[in-house]
């Protein structure tokens, strides 16, 4: 789906080691590796990419780090096509089908940020008739990857619905924080 926004390969490559783990400061050759492209290609990518403001380059002893330039005006909305195309929010796009019928699936702020888990908040809320092994397995997989806990939240519509107009504080406190939506209208989510 990225590729048909931006048409670099190389850069939806660099664009996704930088933005699901926005703090890193990675050198050039660990981009490469991460990417499977060729140094120069990367290199080329790395220079367009810094005079348009995206990174930022960190000389240190005798190499050169980069980093994502967080006060790039389209930082955010590029964290947010990042985490839908890529990782666990991906996964859910792809596997939609397998997943039952989803009416809403979010992710947290801080998940995508990349910030550690934290036991009292939930990183994907669910909402609809959801195949919970299906999406169990889904997370299961990319806690892996990310080397952290997901907490997650199955509701039904049902029980979305009743608990929101009880002001349930479990829920209020998921839906008052940042998120991305994967699936389904925040507006309707929230009102």
């Amino acid at each position: 789906m990225l590729k048909d926004i931006i048409t670099s390969k190389v850069r939806i490559k660099l664009l996704t080691v930088f933005l699901t783990a926005p703090d890193n400061i990675i050198h050039v050759r660990e981009l490469v590796r991460q990417t499977r492209e060729e140094i120069n290609a990367v290199r080329r990518e790395l220079s367009h990419m810094e005079k348009a403001g995206m990174v930022k380059k960190e000389p240190r002893a005798n190499r050169l780090y980069y980093h994502f330039n967080k006060d790039y005006p389209l930082y955010f909305d590029l964290l947010e096509l990042i985490a839908k195309t890529n990782g666990l929010g991906g996964k859910i796009l792809k596997d939609r089908t397998k997943l039952g019928r989803i009416k809403f699936a979010m992710l947290s702020g801080s998940l995508i940020r990349g910030k550690p888990a934290n036991p009292d908040q939930v990183d994907l809320l669910a909402v609809g008739k959801i195949v919970v092994p299906e999406l169990a397995a889904i997370v299961r997989e990319e806690e892996l990857k990310m080397t952290r806990e997901i907490n997650y939240t199955v509701m039904s519509e049902e029980e979305f619905v009743f608990r929101k107009s009880r002001h349930d504080p479990f829920l209020s406190s998921i839906l008052a924080g940042p998120r991305v939506m994967i699936i389904g209208d925040e507006e309707e989510l929230v009102k």
